[in-house]
């Protein structure tokens, strides 16, 4: 069974590992007024799990100002980051300790991310979270839902992927998990996740343990291999 035994744990960041989608909303719609754009729950579930240049093209396709894509992405960015300072992350239920086993029982961990560096590292900062290794959004040429995140998570940790499980909450980050060739648990949160055979669904990260995660790669929960 050492051929199919869990290497590492790979955990999403908004939605999953912090609840800071209450923020992105926040921010979101601010930057909507500020283009003239109409904006709620509706358009952010659309969103979800995407990267800041899918956001931000939404949002200039939407508004009535003609704006930089660029420049609505930056103004999205220091937003949030200035959010996340003033107020912190908050925690979802369970990140921690199940973060606190998987280190005791000598496993790796990755953070992988679809949100720019500067954020990935002012929510470091304000949870005191600590990862083996961390992936941003904009570290990759392709993020979520194309598998270059985690698979660039992988090799950081000299893992296979097929042997690493993916913690996400967004159809996404699921799709780019699965397309990375992982064992995927998917934690809904804003929007829901439907099952497949690829993947496990919980309710709440306080469901799962070490031997948990650990039993549905011995079991080839994820007959995926890695794609391009």
């Amino acid at each position: 069974m050492r051929e199919r035994a869990l290497q590492a744990v790979l955990f999403d960041m908004d939605g999953l590992a912090v609840d800071t989608e209450h923020a992105w909303l926040t921010v979101e719609h601010e930057v909507a007024d500020w283009l003239g754009a109409p904006w709620g729950p509706e358009h952010q579930a659309a969103l979800v799990g995407g990267s800041l240049e899918a956001t931000s093209g939404y949002l200039r396709d939407r508004g009535n100002r003609v704006v930089p894509t660029a420049d609505i992405a930056a103004r999205l960015l220091t937003g949030m980051v200035e959010r996340v300072r003033r107020f912190g992350a908050p925690e979802r239920p369970g990140i921690r300790t199940l973060l606190a086993e998987v280190r005791r029982a000598g496993l790796p961990s990755a953070l992988v991310s679809a949100s720019h560096r500067a954020l990935v590292d002012a929510v470091l900062a304000a949870t005191g979270l600590a990862f083996d290794v961390t992936v941003a959004g904009d570290e990759v040429g392709r993020t979520k839902p194309a598998p270059d995140p985690y698979l660039r998570a992988a090799e950081l940790l000299d893992a296979d992927p097929r042997r690493c499980v993916v913690l996400e909450d967004s159809p996404n980050g699921v799709a780019a998990g699965e397309a990375a060739g992982c064992v995927v648990v998917g934690v809904p949160n804003i929007v829901p996740l439907l099952p497949g055979p690829a993947r496990t669904i919980v309710a709440s990260l306080e469901e799962l343990s070490v031997p948990a995660l650990a039993a549905l790669v011995a079991a080839g929960v994820s007959n995926n291999s890695p794609r391009s």
